[in-house]
């Protein structure tokens, strides 16, 4: 953590709606320059989406007709056993990601994509193992994390995917940050997901324990933030366009959580319709808003404005190219209004912690 400073840098989650893979990378270079995230093509192939894309060597898994699920009818004993041997010997190959399933991955790691200078990290992601759990079912339907073994397994097998990602991501960059994707947090507590706190937290717990580098969690709808606050993750991204305010309904958890470092990601620009309406200045009142109402239950704003990113709200495979390329013109602008105030050196804190200040009483009228 102490290698990565946010100071306000645009950053994105990796989904976009391009087919081309070279087109796409253009579009991550030209607004993401100094956090570039491999972008995950779901409309290049069904098998970039994102339940289907980390699927691959899962017990059962069959990926057919535009479905992925697990088919009880194959001999699961099998591929258990190879999942459980090469997690318990750290076998990270396992959790290897084929170009069908990511070819714009596959780009970067063959150097057919260049890097430009001012990198601070490498993006990679994953599907969380509550949602990739909820989402993937049996053939009766039946989601596979309300089966014991299945859902032990499923933690392992993407742990195994992520770790295999930030190594092969370590040999292009030597800084890489891994987002772990959790839209199904948004339904956590729900009567319709029958998991514990404990469950949940453990899940995560066990992907984030095969990474090295730094690690995030995304959720892009309203959840238990004390649940993610909680764990070991180093940068948490949230939809702060539509759902700030129940951020700041766990002070305490967010003071501590920035206390050890971490980090949040703003998602202050719309990936929707929304975006239609919103200018830089419109999303940067916003933000200081989002950010007065955790100032005004005592989370301390110089930590606030120093451990902040700046975000679209959620992935943008679902929108058209000419809307993305607004939300993510947006996304740089705002991060670049943000560095200006708020990201220089050490030596003008004090001017920044001012600026801050008055932004915060303005925020608060």
């Amino acid at each position: 953590m102490t290698r990565f400073q946010p100071r306000w840098l645009p950053f994105a989650m990796g989904s976009l709606p391009h087919a081309d893979v070279g087109k796409a990378w253009e579009t991550v270079l030209r607004y993401l320059p100094s956090i570039p995230s491999w972008p995950q093509l779901p409309r290049r192939a069904y098998r970039e989406s994102m339940y289907a894309q980390f699927g691959e060597r899962f017990p059962g898994i069959t990926v057919e007709d535009q479905r992925v699920y697990v088919d009880r009818r194959k001999d699961l004993d099998a591929g258990l056993e190879r999942l459980y041997l090469a997690y318990l010997e750290d076998e990270v190959d396992y959790g290897e990601l084929a170009e069908s399933y990511a070819a714009g991955l596959h780009a970067l790691l063959a150097g057919r994509v260049a890097l430009p200078e001012g990198v601070t990290a490498v993006k990679g992601h994953v599907t969380g193992p509550i949602s990739w759990g909820l989402t993937i079912v049996d053939q009766n339907q039946r989601p596979i994390l309300y089966d014991e073994v299945l859902a032990d397994a499923v933690g392992k097998h993407l742990r195994l995917k992520a770790a295999w990602q930030e190594r092969e991501l370590a040999r292009v960059f030597a800084h890489t940050i891994v987002m772990i994707d959790e839209p199904y947090m948004a339904s956590f507590g729900s009567s319709f997901v029958s998991l514990s706190r404990d469950q949940a937290i453990g899940l995560l717990e066990e992907v984030f324990a095969g990474l090295h580098g730094i690690k995030g969690v995304h959720c892009c709808g309203n959840t238990d933030w004390s649940v993610l606050l909680s764990t070991s993750t180093d940068i948490l991204s949230l939809d702060a366009y539509d759902y700030a305010e129940t951020l700041a309904l766990y002070p305490k958890e967010v003071a501590r959580y920035l206390e050890r470092g971490g980090i949040l990601a703003w998602g202050i620009v719309p990936s929707g319709p929304a975006i239609e309406s919103e200018t830089v200045e419109s999303l940067v009142e916003r933000l200081h808003h989002a950010i007065a109402l955790l100032v005004d239950k005592g989370v301390p704003e110089e930590t606030l404005f120093g451990m902040g990113l700046v975000s679209p709200s959620c992935g943008l495979g679902s929108l058209k190219p000419d809307l993305v390329d607004r939300v993510l013109d947006l996304t740089a602008g705002v991060a670049a209004e943000m560095q200006r105030r708020y990201g220089a050196d050490d030596a003008d804190d004090a001017d920044d912690a001012g600026e801050a200040g008055e932004a915060m009483e303005a925020a608060s009228e």
